[in-house]
């Protein structure tokens, strides 16, 4: 067996992982520490790391006793951040390198990438949970609320003026919830995927389309695409429905306003998503939907995907827990980032199969 090469190792690192010189100059970046810095290995190389990167610790004390004493030393809890992102607490873990006196491994594990993919595992069984229950409950509920209707009809057949605004505000109003149970009953009724190669480019095309001559008008909406993704495994009208819902989330976050919302593919080899089982799928095919609006509500960003989850007034919050049931369904696994004016929600999805491995 041969082995891969140090670049080969380097670039498949899961962790973002940064060389640091003995002048703490950066000497290279990984393709993990690029994406989670939100920055290329060529803006920062010869940089002073301190200049770009905000670490909430001594790191300058943190390297000396490495370099002095030659031995690794981990900090926990930290928060990192840049100019292009919010902090994230994460575990850092700083490393003398072998042969080159002074120079420094530091490696960055985000926190919330662990307890994200923890919560993503639950996701699926907890949204089924509560599909269940409301699916039930809308079904013995339109039945006495097709009575009520009737019976409000009919009173206002002998009732004088004042008292039919009355009952057209009942019946409007019954018609309302019931409009509502039906979404309810459509969200449980989700067929399986039928799984088949799709080029995710079609897909946004077509969501971006139907967006823009709809609920985003108001909206630009930039593309910015890795044309040379592959086909993705799944249904291609299930993973419209997840893109147009994630579309128009972003355009009402603007409540009327002109806004952005930045469409954004590409490949990161280095993401896995761990089954239950202990096995692993890699997720490399990254879509990511961005907007400028004011940001998820602290107070939900937990819970944004569960059911019945809503930041916005009469929201249902069956719009993004539905496109999680979607993503799960499909082997995938969504995230969402937050901060006041901007918000971005990124879809990781399996390559499809070979045809000579069938699906």
């Amino acid at each position: 067996m041969t082995l891969p090469s140090a670049a080969t190792l380097w670039a498949s690192l899961p962790v973002p992982a940064i060389l640091i010189d003995g002048g703490d100059l950066a000497l290279d970046l990984n393709p993990a520490a690029e994406l989670f810095l939100n920055m290329s290995a060529r803006s920062l190389v010869g940089q002073p790391v301190f200049d770009r990167l905000a670490v909430d610790a001594p790191l300058e004390e943190v390297f000396a006793r490495v370099r002095a004493n030659s031995a690794s030393l981990f900090i926990n809890d930290v928060d990192v951040g840049t100019g292009e992102r919010a902090p994230v607490t994460c575990n850092l873990q700083a490393a003398p390198l072998a042969d080159a006196p002074g120079t420094i491994l530091l490696m960055i594990s985000p926190r919330e990438f662990a307890e994200r993919l923890g919560r993503g595992q639950g996701m699926k069984s907890a949204a089924r949970s509560a599909i269940g229950m409301a699916e039930m409950l809308a079904h013995e509920i339109k039945n006495p609320l097709a009575g009520i209707t009737g019976a409000a009809q009919l009173l206002s057949m002998n009732l004088g003026p004042e008292d039919i605004e009355l009952a057209d505000l009942i019946v409007a109003e019954t018609r309302r919830i019931v409009k509502l149970l039906e979404q309810v009953e459509q969200f449980g009724n989700l067929r399986p995927p039928e799984a088949r190669a799709v080029n995710i480019h079609d897909v946004l095309d077509r969501a971006r389309r139907s967006a823009m001559l709809g609920f985003a008008a108001h909206m630009t909406i930039q593309e910015d695409y890795d044309p040379s993704l592959p086909p993705t495994r799944g249904d291609a009208d299930q993973l419209l429905q997840v893109v147009l819902n994630l579309l128009k989330n972003a355009a009402e976050a603007a409540k009327g306003r002109p806004g952005t919302i930045r469409i954004r593919t590409f490949y990161d080899h280095a993401l896995r998503l761990r089954r239950a089982d202990g096995s692993g799928t890699s997720l490399p095919l990254q879509i990511e939907v961005t907007d400028d609006g004011p940001g998820i509500p602290a107070e939900i960003a937990e819970a944004i995907f569960d059911p019945f989850v809503s930041g916005r007034e009469n929201g249902t919050g069956l719009g993004l827990a539905l496109v999680s049931k979607i993503v799960a369904d499909h082997g995938g696994w969504i995230t969402a980032d937050s901060v006041p004016g901007r918000t971005t929600f990124r879809l990781s999805l399996p390559v499809a199969p070979k045809p000579e491995e069938g699906f």
